[in-house]
């Protein structure tokens, strides 16, 4: 009798980079002890007036003290939407003319951008422009739905600073390719890079030039580590920085990182155009709405302070800029020769292995290695690293990939293991050079 056959889509589906070793490390048999910074999954605790709502659920002033979950409107309840408002609001950016639409993270968030931006499925047209090496699920999102997304490239130079394209090269890509959308990601997932004012003004002057959409992943947006007080957002233009960017902003928002909620699968979508919000929330009608339990918990932010919200965040940088710097200087003692992304922003570090290993190295194979059989002492206890190959965050097809040899280390475990992954990570390299 004969099976029923996948989908071609599904034939061809491999999980994320960023899941991949946690999957393969889960179907080990002897598990040696694990540190793994291979996804942004904070382990932070969230936010007291989050964790108050969270430990309350049963209580008399919830609205789940009955036993009741019902739907919420599709656009989330008015508090969840005034929560991303007062944070915006709280670091000094103007939410008068927004539009918020709650999903179910900012993963939904994506996929919701992809269809409000570019051409029809299974077409080149208005594509999504993005800056390579770019977070992998914008395209993973773009090829299940079947849109296009096209890149101009980045590089990794030796002294670990990640260099912008030239405005003149990404207009060149613009007049080819003609995208409906700029991405970018100010606090840079994966590279740390930060983006300045200067920066973003010419970008958004190729979005009015070229009537683009402009969009701007702010999940990590309260984390820099610069002497500047200025925080970077697209909430900060206006047309008296940039005549036409207003009413074509779009902003992607998330629970997860500065909040430490990552489990609690909140996000939402922002935007100065009543016509675009309109038309996300007809679209989301299908999925009826995001998860209402979530959107309560979050929704205590929309009666915080603008004290409480910068000193969390303060909090937040502080803690993480302890974190990243150990961990640069660790990895450039490990071994000199590594080249390590220069922190600035994000929870994200990339190391290039480049100039320590032999040809033909695959970032992958070693995540495989490190996931499935290696592990190496440290202490006396076994133990083993996974980290994020980079391969899957290049847009890049025909071609050689610097994601071969590059790698994502997310600053999410604890203070002590951060401490370890330095040695670890050099051990488990030597020790996978030797099985080639």
């Amino acid at each position: 009798m004969s099976k029923p056959v996948l989908s071609e889509h599904f034939k061809k589906r491999a999980p994320s980079d960023v899941r991949l070793g946690q999957m393969k490390f889960a179907e080990r048999k002897e598990k040696p002890a694990l540190i793994n910074v291979a996804i942004g999954n904070v382990s932070l605790p969230t936010n007291p007036a989050m964790q108050k709502r969270m430990f309350a659920l049963d209580s008399p002033e919830s609205p789940f003290s009955k036993g009741v979950i019902r739907y919420s409107g599709t656009a989330g309840t008015d508090e969840a939407q005034d929560a991303f408002k007062n944070i915006l609001k709280c670091q000094g950016f103007d939410t008068e003319k927004i539009f918020v639409q709650v999903t179910d993270g900012g993963s939904s968030a994506m996929e919701m951008l992809l269809l409000g931006v570019c051409g029809p499925a299974g077409t080149d047209e208005k594509p999504l422009l993005m800056i390579d090496p770019a977070y992998t699920n914008y395209i993973s999102f773009a090829e299940r739905i079947g849109r296009k997304t096209v890149t101009v490239k980045r590089s990794l130079a030796e002294d670990g600073n990640f260099s912008l394209p030239k405005i003149d090269e990404i207009e060149e890509t613009i007049k080819k390719y003609n995208p409906g959308a700029l991405l970018i990601i100010p606090y840079d997932n994966p590279t740390g890079q930060l983006y300045d004012y200067e920066t973003l003004k010419d970008l958004a002057g190729l979005c009015v030039k070229y009537n683009m959409w402009m969009v701007s992943d702010e999940a990590y947006r309260e984390l820099y580590y610069s002497k500047s007080e200025k925080l970077v957002s697209i909430w900060g233009l206006s047309d008296k920085d940039v005549p036409g960017i207003e009413g074509r902003r779009i902003s992607l928002e998330t629970a997860s990182k500065v909040w430490n909620a990552c489990g609690l699968r909140i996000g939402a979508l922002i935007t100065d155009s009543k016509e675009f919000h309109t038309q996300a929330v007809a679209e989301y009608t299908a999925n009826l709405c995001s998860n209402v339990i979530g959107q309560y918990i979050f929704g205590a932010l929309a009666h915080e302070s603008k004290e409480s919200i910068n000193n969390w965040c303060k909090g937040l940088r502080d803690y993480y800029k302890e974190i990243m710097f150990k961990l640069h200087k660790g990895l450039k003692e490990a071994d000199p020769n590594l080249i390590v992304s220069n922190p600035a922003a994000s929870i994200y570090t990339v190391v290039d292995v480049k100039n320590i290993v032999k040809p033909g190295f695959d970032a992958i194979d070693f995540v495989m290695y490190c996931a499935q059989k290696g592990s190496v002492d440290y202490n006396g206890v076994e133990t083993t690293l996974l980290v994020a190959p980079l391969e899957g965050f290049y847009d890049i097809k025909g071609e050689p990939n610097p994601g071969d040899t590059q790698m994502r280390l997310a600053l999410i475990e604890s203070p002590e293991n951060m401490e370890k992954v330095p040695e670890l990570f050099i051990k488990l390299l030597r020790a996978y050079e030797k099985t080639r």
